[in-house]
C-alpha cells in the first residue's frame, strides 16, 4: 500500500489552510475564512475580502449583495409613522375649517385670525413633510427633507412668537396714554411672523447653495448592510437650522411665561407657554436620541420629534379654543372673553 503523504484532510470552500508551527508543511489546520471573506476551492491558502457592496455567505464560499436598509412605508414603523402624519393634518384641517365656519365669534377673533390661519396651515405642512422622510433618499428628497423642514417649522414658530407678541402689545395697549395702540392689528404680527420665517429661508438658501445635502450609501455604520442615508452636506448648516429654530421656540417661551398672568381676556399666553414647554422638550431630547442612532432609527427619531412637536401646538393651542367653539358656546362671548 502506498503511504499517504499528507497528515491532515483538504479544507473544503469557506475554509483556509493554517500550517502547524513545528511540523511537516503537508500538516495544517482548517481555519474558516473572518466575516466578510470567501474561499471558492479546495486548501485555499488564503480567504479572498468580499467587495464593499457585498457580503460573505453562511458557508463563507460565496459573496452575496448586502442587503439594502432605509425607512421604507412597506415596513410597520414607516407605514404608522405615515398614517399618524395624514391623521395629524387631517386634524389640522378640520381645526382650520371650524375656524373658518366660526370666523365671526370672538374666541376666533381674538389675537389675530389670519395668524391662526396661518398657523394650521404651517402646521398641516409640517406633519405633511414628514413624510418626506419614508422612502429611499434620492437626490431630490434629501435636499427637501430639512429645507422643508426647517422653513415650515420656523414659521410655525414665528407665528407662535407674533401671537405671544401680541398679546403683551394687546395688554399694555389698554393703559392710558399708552403708545402702543398703533402697533395693534395684523400688520404687526404678520410681519413679525414673515421676517422669522424669511431668516431661515437665508439660512436654507445658503445651505444647499453652498453644501447641499445629497445621498450615500453607508457601508461601515453597521456590518454586512447598506445603509442608504441623506448626508447633510454641511452639519454646520444643519445644526444653524435647528438652532435659530430653538432660539425663536425659547424666545416665544419665555415671553409667554412673562405673560402667563395677564389678565383673562389675553390668557392665550397660557396655553403658548404650555405649548412652547412641550415643543423644546421634545428638541432637547431629540438631539442625544439623534446624535446616538444610525441610518432609518435617526430617521424615525426625527420624525417623532416632527410629528410630537407639531401635536404639542396643536393641541396646546387650538384644542381648547375648539372645546369652547364647540361644547361651551355660552363661554364664546365678547363678554366671557374680557371678564366678568
Amino acid at each position: 500500500q502506498i503511504p499517504r503523504s499528507t497528515c491532515s484532510e483538504s479544507c473544503r470552500p469557506g475554509y483556509r489552510k493554517a500550517v502547524r508551527p513545528g511540523e511537516a508543511i503537508c500538516c495544517f489546520d482548517c481555519v474558516q475564512c473572518s466575516t466578510g471573506e470567501i474561499s471558492t476551492q479546495d486548501d485555499a491558502a488564503e480567504c479572498m475580502k468580499c467587495p464593499d457592496d457585498h457580503w460573505s455567505n453562511e458557508r463563507q464560499d460565496e459573496c452575496i449583495p448586502k442587503p439594502i436598509e432605509f425607512l421604507s412605508y412597506e415596513e410597520p414603523m414607516g407605514a404608522i409613522l405615515a398614517v399618524i402624519s395624514i391623521s395629524c393634518t387631517a386634524i389640522s384641517l378640520t381645526v382650520l375649517c371650524i375656524f373658518i365656519k366660526y370666523q365671526d365669534t370672538p374666541i376666533v377673533k381674538a389675537n389675530n385670525r389670519e395668524l391662526s390661519y396661518l398657523l394650521l396651515v404651517a402646521l398641516m405642512l409640517s406633519f405633511l413633510c414628514s413624510l418626506i422622510f419614508i422612502g429611499k433618499p434620492r437626490a431630490v428628497t434629501c435636499m427637501l427633507r430639512q429645507a422643508a423642514f426647517g422653513i415650515i417649522f420656523a414659521l410655525c414658530v414665528s407665528c407662535v412668537l407674533a401671537k405671544t407678541i401680541m398679546v403683551v402689545i394687546a395688554f399694555n395697549a389698554t393703559k392710558p396714554n399708552s403708545n402702543l395702540k398703533k402697533w395693534m392689528g395684523p400688520k404687526v404680527s404678520n410681519t413679525t411672523a414673515m421676517i422669522c420665517t424669511i431668516i431661515q429661508v437665508i439660512i436654507c438658501i445658503v445651505w444647499l447653495a453652498s453644501s447641499p445635502p445629497f445621498p450615500e450609501q453607508n457601508m461601515k455604520s453597521q456590518i454586512g448592510v447598506i445603509i442608504i442615508e441623506c448626508n447633510e452636506g454641511s452639519t454646520t448648516a444643519f445644526w444653524c437650522v435647528l438652532g435659530y429654530m430653538g432660539l425663536l421656540a425659547i424666545i416665544s417661551f419665555i415671553v409667554a411665561f412673562l405673560a402667563r398672568n395677564l389678565p383673562d381676556s389675553f390668557n392665550e399666553a397660557k396655553f403658548i407657554t404650555f405649548s412652547m414647554l412641550v415643543f423644546v422638550s421634545v428638541w432637547l431630547a431629540f438631539i442625544p436620541a439623534y446624535l446616538s442612532t444610525r441610518g432609518k432609527y435617526m430617521v424615525t427619531v426625527e420624525l417623532f420629534a416632527i410629528l410630537a412637536s407639531s401635536a404639542g401646538l396643536l393641541v396646546c393651542i387650538f384644542f381648547p379654543k375648539c372645546y369652547i367653539i364647540l361644547l361651551r358656546p355660552d363661554m364664546n362671548t365678547r363678554e366671557h372673553l374680557m371678564g366678568k
